[in-house]
């Protein structure tokens, strides 16, 4: 019998959000906020701030049935072509504003979704449309989500064309059955031939997602997936530990079921998984950069995205449901089309919840997220917010060094390789106790 299939009540996996990415929690961001996303972007830039744009691709082949995101499956390319032409009027209005106005993206990351889903025609469109708004010949890295059977040799072609130079696979299992079984749309066959294709474009970064703990994956499953990888040797490896959030099709069969865990692995499972696939990576030049990443060149293999939008950058999100944060201001926008395409047609601001974080909040927002990196530098929150983290927190730190979770050296906070695989589940001790919450969205 596979080990996923009884695991212990108390550390079995339930439905929930576990992976921490934002702070204070969106369950507390609130509607009505437009004015303050409003007055963030009549602020000036505080200078030095880099800038990045996100734009939210929601289309799918199918939905995984793990997925929480905002997809749409049965979208026409009319209803296509007018939601990208609502994305660049959406980004027209604000590329007008005192705080973007003149300002170069340092970064951009195309998600989803599956952007990959879209045209090479459709790309090449849409990007120019960006690039004459807000030029991207200063960015340091343009990010692209893929779903590999969505790759033709023509699509990857005109994904470099634009300026792709992180292209991630969203490969998630190799194996047929466990793919089919979690509403992956795309078969192992297709997995190499993308690869093969995307080395051939000869694209700065490969990156590749897997998932450890997906519907049915045994332990069997699970090392054949480090073999694959170890095959395929991407610039960049990122792996999740499958969690169940509510708005999920695994969810929905959980309630309807009236089943309490998910049928996965459970979090013990998960967390070894990931430990054993990590040292197997290190074992074969790899170097662990954060709590879900390893990378073969840590001196060329960089993700800008994250390290930015981890250290306090201005993020510009654009699309349905996407996230930014601009001004110290996280907002959401409207969560189904027709209500974000009808917003802009009103001419009125696309958002959903937002919530204006004090300096104290921004503080925890940067320390808890650069955490995930698996070290975390005293100086930089010294000389950026004039406070000692290591005496602000000496408390939780105090204790997760008792259990040997973590160890403060040389004026840094340093994860032990066991507390950056369940690093998400000791942020909260860092929250601002009326943040701590069970409901994190």
């Amino acid at each position: 019998m596979s080990e996923t299939a009884t695991p212990p009540t108390k550390k079995a996996t339930r439905a929930g959000n576990y992976f921490i990415s934002n702070y204070p929690p969106f369950s507390f961001w609130s509607s009505n906020q437009e004015e303050e996303v409003r007055s963030a972007y009549d602020s000036a830039p505080i200078p030095g701030t880099p800038l990045g744009l996100y734009h939210h691709i929601p289309f799918c082949r199918r939905r995984c049935h793990f997925c929480y995101f905002r997809v749409y499956t049965d979208k026409n390319g009319q209803e296509i072509r007018d939601y990208l032409d609502h994305t660049i009027t959406e980004l027209e209005r604000l590329a007008a504003k005192p705080l973007v106005a003149g300002r170069k993206p340092h970064f951009i990351y195309f998600g989803g979704g599956t952007p990959s889903y879209l045209s090479g025609r459709q790309l090449t469109d849409l990007t120019d449309r960006m690039k004459a708004i807000l030029p991207w010949d200063e960015a340091e890295e343009v990010a692209f989500e893929c779903e590999p059977g969505t790759l033709t040799a023509g699509k990857l072609a005109a994904i470099k064309e634009i300026g792709v130079t992180r292209l991630s696979l969203g490969i998630e299992n190799f194996d047929d059955r466990i793919l089919e079984i979690n509403g992956r749309a795309h078969r192992s066959k297709e997995v190499w031939k993308a690869f093969e294709r995307a080395r051939a474009e000869e694209f700065d970064q490969i990156n590749i997602d897997l998932i450890a703990g997906m519907l049915e994956e045994t332990e069997e499953n699970w090392q054949k997936n480090i073999e694959q990888v170890l095959k395929l040797a991407p610039d960049s490896i990122t792996i999740y530990q499958m969690e169940i959030p509510y708005n999920t099709t695994i969810y929905k069969d959980m309630k309807e079921s009236g089943a309490l865990v998910a049928p996965v692995a459970g979090w013990e499972t998960k967390r070894r998984w990931v430990k054993e696939a990590f040292a197997e990576l290190e074992a074969n030049g790899y170097t662990i950069s954060s709590g879900y990443t390893a990378v073969k060149n840590p001196e060329r293999t960089k993700f800008i995205y994250r390290d930015s939008l981890w250290g306090g950058a201005d993020l510009v999100g654009l699309g349905v449901a996407s996230f930014s944060h601009v001004q110290g201001v996280h907002y959401q926008n409207l969560t189904e089309i027709d209500d974000y395409v009808d917003a802009l047609d009103s001419e009125k601001m696309p958002v959903k919840r937002a919530f204006r974080t004090n300096e104290e909040e921004r503080m925890i927002r940067e320390f808890i997220l650069q955490m995930k990196l698996g070290h975390v530098q005293a100086d930089y929150f010294r000389n950026k917010f004039e406070i000692n983290i290591l005496e602000r927190f000496s408390r939780p730190l105090e204790e997760l060094t008792e259990e040997r979770l973590l160890e403060v050296v040389d004026d840094a906070i340093v994860l032990s390789r066991d507390g950056l695989l369940c690093v998400d589940n000791l942020l909260h001790d860092f929250f601002l106790e009326h943040h701590k919450t069970d409901r994190i969205v």
